[in-house]
């Protein structure tokens, strides 16, 4: 089986470039942006996270701002981002709140929406809908006047109005802010692939409950999910979280 370093990576990925300028944002979390790169991103349903955990995390940030005065250098930033995501990726993975994408209509609507404007805003690498999250890797075709913060707008407001309308509901469905992050290099890359590859098996989900999806000209040059079954479907197989 080949190894990421024998591999050249896919074509159009771009991790990050020490010798262009990123810029950034901080709410919760800080969001790095580079024009070219590509991202590892999450973005959970409003009610995936109950109230015990939602208080731990902010206690968690309260502890932190308190060791840690301003002006926050970039390290430390990324550090606390890290526990955060840490924290909440294995707390998802519970299936807490009411998993709305559990109903394979509700998680293809998802789909649909990720890859409607493939091609055109953005070129997606892979993704799963899990039935509290999803996880994609994507590169924003114009990062300036089409951030990936557009982008993760676009998807949350289609699939949201979808859902509620299939599911009779109203009101917010996505939690606001989302995680994401740059991929550093191949191997991050290869990593992170794995990961989202894993996820389905990690949180013992059954086929149906989950929708998965890779770039079949990424797939066809050895850059797909790690374990191949029958029938062209990948077995995830578990890594742990990604750094």
């Amino acid at each position: 089986m080949h190894t990421v370093f024998e591999l050249p990576p896919p074509p159009g990925f771009q991790g990050l470039d020490p010798h262009k300028p990123i810029t950034g944002y901080v709410r919760h979390l800080p969001h790095w942006r580079q024009e070219g790169a590509t991202y590892f991103v999450t973005f959970r349903l409003h009610d995936s996270l109950p109230h015990a955990r939602l208080k731990e995390l902010r206690q968690l940030r309260r502890d932190w701002e308190q060791r840690h005065r301003p002006p926050h250098d970039k390290a430390s930033l990324e550090k606390i981002a890290w526990e955060t995501m840490r924290r909440v990726e294995n707390w998802l993975d519970r299936g807490s709140g009411r998993c709305w994408l559990k109903d394979p209509m509700a998680a293809k609507r998802v789909a649909d929406a990720l890859r409607h404007f493939d091609g055109q805003r953005y070129e997606l690498g892979c993704f799963v809908v899990m039935p509290n999250h999803a996880h994609v890797i994507v590169r924003p075709l114009d990062g300036e006047n089409d951030p990936l913060e557009r982008i993760l707008q676009s998807w949350k407001r289609h699939s949201s109005n979808e859902i509620n309308q299939l599911i009779g509901r109203s009101g917010s469905l996505w939690q606001e802010e989302s995680f994401d992050r740059i991929i550093r290099d191949a191997e991050h890359l290869y990593r992170a692939i794995q990961y989202i590859g894993d996820n389905p098996a990690k949180a013992f989900l059954q086929g149906g409950e989950y929708v998965i999806w890779i770039r079949p000209a990424w797939n066809d040059i050895g850059w797909g999910f790690a374990l191949p079954t029958s029938g062209g479907v990948e077995k995830p197989r578990v890594l742990g979280t990604i750094e």
